[in-house]
Formats: structure tokens, C-alpha cells, sequence
């Protein structure tokens, strides 16, 4: 990672020497720490896919592994996959859960999140998750991943479906885990620091939830847009592009080692007496409410990376509002 930057850098300061006649040296300086936050989001991009390189191994050499394991190459697979990206959070976001205790045992769950500009703290609670009680969480996913070459694999071992009412409700009635963000793409592209759920009028997860007659459980990640944020200049451009070809466009930049902590909700018991928007509202603000609890508003960058040296969070009353 840092070689191939150090090439490219190298490439741009040639070029800025033969056509520009200024101080390359200073202008190294100057622009590196820009040139470093937009190459971070290809860190966890590249993580993704050493995610696929090790699932490939279990794969091609399943009957080495399958001996020595004695389990399915996927499961054997996914402790391996789950170890590292535990590891990953643990090491660069002092990544904890809270509220482990609100997870129903052994029973079907529906989890409902809010996207960050990139969900890395889904993936290092699926990663935790699964560690602590070898259950996995399936999620729902924007249908262009399914298309991004080499993923299929990881799609297939990680149980990440596109999502229809009928395959969600499926899954649950199965007895699995599944988590859902009803604001999906269009949240992790167009929200900002003062995380608000931008929903829109989906009401989908909640239909899963009434047909699958299960409870629904809130999840927040406390500083997720400030680990990776979302370029603000150009939004509009970005969203004509974005109804437009449905695909996330808008650059990401940030990588930024600050303190996550997913705060798991008290779960919403099923209530066959609510309709979808009824059970939507109640989900919006359940998850609405663990915002306002537990993140400073507006989000700073800062603060966020503060918090990995302080042992005691900012109380509610001192954020600002």
C-alpha cells in the first residue's frame, strides 16, 4: 500500500517538476495529507478483497481443511475472515459492542442499522458477533455489489443476499440473524455528521419483520461518519447521478483511526397490531433515540479521535446539540 503510493506520488511530482515551475518539495508536503485520506477507503477495499483471497483458499484446499477442522470449508472460512476483520477493528478503532445482552439467544432477529459512508462497523459486528456466539448475521445489500468482479464468493460465504420481502422473511423464519439498512446507498452517500436516518418512505424491512414475526433490534455505531465521510462539494451533481445509474458515485475519503462503539437497542418485540409505517416510525426512532443518546452532534473528527485515549464518553448533556 504505502509503495504504490509512493510510486504515484513520485509520478505526480515528475509532473509537477517538468510543467510547473514551483517548489515541489513544498508542495509535497502540502498536498500529501489530502493525497493520503482519499487512498485510505482503497485500504478497506483492498481489505475486502484479501477477505476473498482467503475465502478462495478454503475453497481450493477444502479437503485439507475440512480434515483438519473437521467442518464445512465455509464455516472453517468464515473464523478465519471473522478473526482478522475483529483484529482490524480492534487495532485501528478500539472497536467495542454494547448491549450484547439485548440480542435475543437462539431466536430469529431482524437488525436495523444507520450507514455510514462506508459500513465497516457492520462488518466488524458481524466479525464479533459470530465470534462470541458462532451465529451469523446475513445482510441485505445494494444489487451493484453483485456485480463487482471476484465478490461473488464473498456474497456466497458471508450470506449477502439483494434483498426482496419474501428472501428476507424466508431467512428469518429459518431461525438466522439479518440485518437491514433501510436507508441503504442513498443514506451512506448523501448523510453527513449530523446523522440523520434518511429513509425515505422504505418500509420494507418492516414488512419482514410483521411477516417473519420477529423482533426488531436497533444498531448505532457511535463516530461511523468520521472514520469515512462522503466528498460534500458537488452533492447535487451527485445525487442527479445517483437517481439516475442507482450507483454510488459521490468519493469517499477519511480512513481516520477514531473510536467505534456499536451500542446494540433494546429490542422491539414483534406486534401484530402495527401496520409497516407504524413499525417503521417505531424503528426510526428507537434508532433515532441511541443517536441522540450516545453521538455528538455535530460529528467531529477530532473529538472522534480523542475519544480512542479517553477512558469515559462525553456526557449527553455537554454535546452539542
Amino acid at each position: 500500500m504505502f509503495s504504490i503510493t509512493h510510486d504515484i506520488w513520485s509520478m505526480i511530482e515528475n509532473i509537477i517538476a517538468e510543467y510547473v515551475d514551483v517548489d515541489v518539495t513544498w508542495l509535497s508536503w502540502l498536498l500529501m495529507p489530502f493525497l493520503v485520506t482519499f487512498l485510505l477507503p482503497f485500504a478497506i477495499v483492498l481489505l475486502l478483497y484479501l477477505t476473498c483471497l482467503i475465502l478462495y483458499v478454503y475453497k481450493l484446499h477444502r479437503v485439507k481443511l475440512r480434515n483438519a477442522y473437521g467442518t464445512d470449508w465455509r464455516n472453517a472460512a468464515r473464523y478465519t475472515v471473522a478473526a482478522v476483520w475483529d483484529a482490524h477493528g480492534w487495532i485501528w478503532h478500539g472497536y467495542e459492542v454494547v448491549g450484547l445482552e439485548n440480542i435475543p439467544q437462539d431466536k430469529p432477529v431482524l437488525f436495523v442499522y444507520y450507514h455510514g459512508a462506508l459500513p465497516v462497523d457492520l462488518y466488524y459486528f458481524i466479525a464479533k458477533i459470530f465470534l462470541f456466539n458462532s451465529r451469523l448475521v446475513h445482510t441485505v445489500a445494494d444489487r451493484f455489489l453483485f456485480n463487482i468482479p471476484g465478490w461473488s464468493i464473498l456474497t456466497d460465504v458471508m450470506r449477502v443476499i439483494p434483498g426482496t420481502v419474501q428472501t428476507c422473511s424466508t431467512i428469518l423464519k429459518e431461525g438466522n440473524m439479518l440485518a437491514i439498512s433501510p436507508g441503504g446507498v442513498y443514506e451512506a452517500q448523501f448523510g453527513d455528521s449530523y446523522y440523520q436516518l434518511m429513509w425515505k418512505n422504505r418500509v420494507g424491512f418492516a414488512k419482514v419483520a410483521l411477516d417473519a414475526k420477529v423482533s426488531v433490534v436497533p444498531l448505532f455505531t457511535k463516530n461511523i461518519r468520521e472514520a469515512f465521510r462522503t466528498v460534500s462539494c458537488g452533492r447535487r451533481m451527485w445525487s442527479r447521478i445517483y437517481a439516475k445509474t442507482k450507483l454510488p458515485m459521490a468519493p469517499v475519503y477519511g480512513g481516520f483511526p477514531v473510536k467505534m462503539i456499536t451500542y446494540v437497542g433494546e429490542p422491539i418485540p414483534y406486534d401484530g397490531s402495527l401496520t409497516p409505517e407504524e413499525l417503521k416510525l417505531k424503528v426510526a426512532n428507537a434508532l433515532g433515540d441511541l443517536i441522540k443518546k450516545h453521538q455528538r452532534i455535530p460529528g467531529n473528527i477530532t473529538w472522534a479521535l480523542l475519544e480512542r485515549i479517553r477512558k469515559k464518553e462525553v456526557p449527553p448533556e455537554s454535546k452539542e446539540l
